[in-house]
């Protein structure tokens, strides 16, 4: 598939931006000065169809591949939006779409596909262990008809804008099982019953407008049903999701390094100083045109990592150095957009820097770019474990 030269594809770009055009530079920019949450962009998003992309014809969804949403992320981000406060809905329903029951995929996926319900969080990191997943300390231990729930997340995002949250953890001590993956579960928690009731959420001000938490457990109780497949699998289940997860965040960061690349160029052609254009200028001109074969070399690799999810093969090499391209060349597309601009790319009203701290992030979340450098030096080089 040539993604730039596909009939559907190319449906969906002009599809995303024209519901992009209603939200123009000013309504992110004000978002962004109130910490607020773009709820009506979120609404016309969901409504438009363009969340329930990946989730069944027969749940209420399109039925799209990781390579259509990827595209609805990009463009979003292209047109000068900040997909980071919609996309955790389209890599959590993974989890539930491919390791749900029956029952819960019933349940769950129509109201999603419709808006009624909201799945934006995942409870996974926590305050000791950070990436160390398999050493998280919250316990799930069942008791009669319930889970009950004890430990600390951090960094959990979106819970105040979310309906339901995608939650591992660990429902076997670490000292009795055979391999430290194990032991592990995934629960579907409704946070509109478990807030209050057992959960405690503390909002954590932050660089960047994204919403994000930490999270206290203290015996929050969970009916059974809210397991997500079988108990102990909870680890392998997550890594599922997160390939996509990557693998949407890259496209998300090629679709910030395309909006930087594209605001420096057209700056860098209309800006005159010496009576010349500055992108006349090897030194102005020579950053953008680097950013721009860097963002489009990440491009292949997004493409490799969608085509090998797609087609239900272990995608977590492409999906990873997808991610690690992407992060670092959004990241070089908006330090060469910063610098074109001058004094102006710090001032509000150009989105400059708005987008560049929003771009920074990808460096070190959902995953840092030295875990990808040591899972590509052990998975595919064959080097000794580094941690």
């Amino acid at each position: 598939m040539n993604p730039h030269d596909n009939e559907e594809l190319n449906a969906i770009r002009e599809g995303v931006r024209a519901l992009c055009a209603e939200f123009d530079a000013a309504y992110w920019r004000k978002i962004d000065e109130e910490k607020g949450f773009p709820e009506a962009f979120v609404k016309a998003l969901t409504d438009a169809g363009w969340l329930s992309a990946m989730i069944p014809e027969q749940y209420g969804g399109s039925g799209l591949g990781l390579a259509e949403a990827s595209v609805i992320l990009e463009e979003v981000n292209r047109c000068g939006g900040n997909s980071g406060t919609v996309h955790g809905q389209m890599y959590n329903m993974f989890t539930l779409l491919r390791h749900g029951s029956e029952a819960q995929k019933r349940f769950y996926l129509p109201k999603l596909a419709s808006g009624e319900l909201r799945l934006q969080s995942m409870g996974v990191t926590e305050p000791t262990t950070g990436t160390d997943t398999t050493k998280i300390k919250t316990t799930a231990i069942r008791r009669g008809d319930n889970y009950v729930i004890n430990g600390q997340k951090v960094w959990i995002s979106r819970v105040q804008h979310s309906d339901l949250m995608i939650l591992l953890a660990r429902t076997t001590p670490l000292a009795e099982v055979k391999k430290k993956s194990e032991g592990m579960s995934i629960f579907l928690v409704d946070l509109r019953a478990a807030i209050g009731n057992g959960l405690t959420v503390q909002p954590i001000a932050n660089m960047v407008n994204h919403e994000t938490n930490e999270l206290f457990f203290d015996n929050l109780e969970l009916p059974l049903d809210s397991l997500i497949g079988e108990e102990g699998k909870g680890f392998k289940y997550i890594l599922d999701g997160l390939n996509a997860e990557r693998t949407l965040i890259a496209a998300e960061c090629i679709g910030d390094g395309r909006w930087f690349i594209e605001k420096a160029s057209a700056y860098a052609r209309d800006r005159v100083v010496f009576g010349r254009p500055i992108g006349q200028n090897q030194g102005v001109q020579f950053p953008i045109a680097e950013a721009h074969i860097e963002i489009e070399a990440a491009d292949l690799m997004r493409w490799r990592a969608c085509e090998e999810y797609d087609r239900g093969v272990n995608a977590g090499a492409s999906a990873n150095m997808a991610k690690y391209l992407a992060a670092k060349a959004s990241w070089e597309a908006a330090n060469a957009c910063l610098q074109t601009h001058g004094g102006f790319g710090f001032a509000c009203e150009y989105d400059v820097e708005r987008k560049f701290r929003e771009t920074r992030l990808y460096q070190v979340a959902p995953i840092s770019t030295n875990l990808i450098l040591s899972y590509v030096a052990e998975h595919l080089l064959e080097l000794p474990r580094s941690f």
